[in-house]
């Protein structure tokens, strides 16, 4: 039998490869990977990483991160905004970076948009501790102002990292730059929204809008339900 510790630095390579491995396709031009991917990949399919042992490779990636000052959004920063919620979440919801709420508690979606995320995600009759919660950049950007790509690019990697951890089923995407983000592309998000696509390790993505967004415009809650009630499907028919 594994000593915990043997399987705590098994699963850290696992992510390590996974990582690599996608980095190699981007360098080579790809932005989708085959199905059927190389054997050190395919160690990282669902459920690779023990559950007892995601809480410990989070924290790695959150010390990874460490008190960053990468790109400038440091500078007007309070708090380092990672993540929160299940590590076994089957759905995670990425937004784009934290707002002031996020930025003085150090958790992302608790202001009014949080507010109105949590009531989206009863909706399709799951609670905020089922799911994991994530912004693509962890660093609140000055005014609520939208992250600038340099900023997205430097922070991409770290979410990409939850994910090889977690391993959701489905990631929603809310807005257009978390969307951007993680597909790759430079389409807009009502193009984008309610048709689910799938990263280069089989997750499917859900775009749809931010709740900001919706608070703004509520004739669009209609469409932002629509596209929940699909997430709600494939997370119901999935294992």
């Amino acid at each position: 039998m594994k000593l915990p510790d043997e399987l705590k630095q098994e699963a850290l390579e696992i992510v390590a490869t996974l990582h690599d491995y996608v980095q190699l396709q981007r360098e080579r031009g790809l932005k989708t990977v085959p199905v059927s991917a190389p054997p050190a990949a395919e160690k990282a399919a669902p459920g690779a990483i023990p559950s007892p042992l995601k809480k410990d490779a989070l924290r790695d990636v959150r010390e990874e991160i460490g008190d960053c000052t990468r790109c400038r959004l440091h500078a007007g920063r309070k708090n380092i905004v990672f993540g929160t919620g299940n590590p076994d979440a089957r759905l995670v919801f990425v937004g784009e970076g934290p707002g002031e709420e996020e930025d003085l508690q150090a958790e992302p979606f608790v202001g009014k948009a949080g507010q109105l995320l949590t009531r989206m995600i009863q909706a399709i009759q799951l609670d905020r501790s089922e799911v994991y919660i994530a912004n693509v950049v962890k660093c609140r950007p000055p005014d609520n102002r939208d992250p600038q790509e340099d900023e997205m690019a430097t922070c991409l990697p770290f979410l990409k990292k939850q994910l090889a951890v977690i391993r959701p089923r489905i990631v929603c995407t809310l807005g257009r730059f978390s969307t951007q983000a993680l597909l790759g592309t430079k389409e807009g998000i009502t193009k984008l929204r309610g048709r689910f696509q799938r990263l280069e390790n089989g997750i499917m993505v859900m775009p749809t809008y931010h709740p900001s967004f919706l608070l703004r415009s509520p004739e669009k809650k209609r469409e932002a339900w629509e596209d929940l009630q699909k997430v709600q499907k494939e997370y119901q028919a999935g294992p």
